[in-house]
């Protein structure tokens, strides 16, 4: 069975995602899934920013495996393509027997946004309404609207991005406001989605209680945010072992992750608590998430008709 990204953008919900990818971080956390560390092939298809890579993502959990492979190209914005690209295979886990092969680029957008969108629901300031994005490409329309689904205070968007055409062009379509960096950095929560490979969030510019959601930058040798916004805040990661061996963010700065979301959903361990209130969640994906979207799009594609 093969599905395409059409077929998946009819079939995956936030709705339905949402809470599937909640249950997904807890069973992570409670060592209910077998997820190896991903392996990252470089392309050496150009020098520096645009070095394209290939990676492999597999993982067991429930009574399916299911590896992703998936390419990053920076370059590709210059040509008008997706900079990420995806495919993704759903196996028996009781007979080894190939279920699914599905386009994986829009499950990978939905279901980083769906993870976001666990976290803000778990840690969202009290009296939050502020939402400050930087960044502004796919991963910023879609966070938008997981994020209108379980944040209803939500009142104002803030965004700012290196790009002006495309800033102008997410706030016509999202009815957000067009702001400058300073402007964004001091939102009750703040969204970083760039591909920037030094910081773009000083922790000066936070608000004492801030939640920052870090999505971008994912890589070792990445990061978005400086060392006092690392350092002054609670560090909640999807995986310490994932963050601490992949995130820039939390190499560089030295920051501890301090919990795993999957252990705060489920009580076994303590609410966020830091010397100015301020929480990081720092996300870089996880082959498990992957395979929790791509089972919902199967389960809606073999059901009968």
């Amino acid at each position: 069975m093969y599905i395409s990204e059409h077929e998946v953008r009819a079939l995956l919900t936030y709705e339905a995602l949402i809470p599937a990818i909640r249950q997904a971080l807890i069973d992570y956390s409670a060592g209910r899934v077998e997820q190896p560390p991903r392996m990252i092939l470089r392309a050496g298809n150009a020098e520096g920013h645009n070095n394209g890579w290939f990676a492999v993502m597999p993982v067991i959990a429930g009574d399916l495996m299911g590896v992703k492979t998936v390419t990053f190209y920076p370059g590709n914005a210059e040509l008008g393509l997706h900079t990420h690209m995806a495919m993704i295979q759903l196996l028996s886990r009781a007979t080894g027997e190939p279920l699914a092969v599905m386009d994986g680029r829009l499950i990978t957008e939905m279901r980083t946004a769906a993870v976001s969108s666990v976290a803000l629901a778990a840690l969202l300031p009290a009296g939050a309404q502020s939402l400050g994005i930087l960044g502004s490409g796919v991963q910023a329309r879609a966070h938008i609207q997981a994020f209108r689904l379980v944040w209803p205070a939500l009142r104002e968007i803030c965004v700012w991005s290196r790009t002006p055409a495309n800033t102008d062009r997410l706030a016509q379509e999202t009815g957000a406001k067009v702001v400058a960096l300073e402007e964004a950095a001091a939102s009750d929560v703040v969204l970083t989605v760039t591909s920037s490979p030094t910081p773009v969030l000083e922790g000066s510019r936070l608000s004492p209680r801030a939640l920052v959601l870090a999505v971008g930058a994912t890589g070792a040798s990445l990061r978005e945010l400086d060392d006092e916004a690392m350092l002054s805040s609670f560090v909640v990661a999807e995986s310490r072992s994932c963050a601490e061996r992949e995130s820039g963010d939390v190499r560089f700065s030295g920051a501890k992750v301090q919990a795993e979301i999957g252990e705060i959903l489920a009580a076994t361990a303590s609410q966020p608590k830091s010397r100015n209130g301020r929480v990081v969640f720092k996300s870089v994906g996880m082959a498990i998430e992957d395979l929790t979207a791509a089972r919902l799009v199967w389960q809606a594609r073999s059901e009968p008709k």
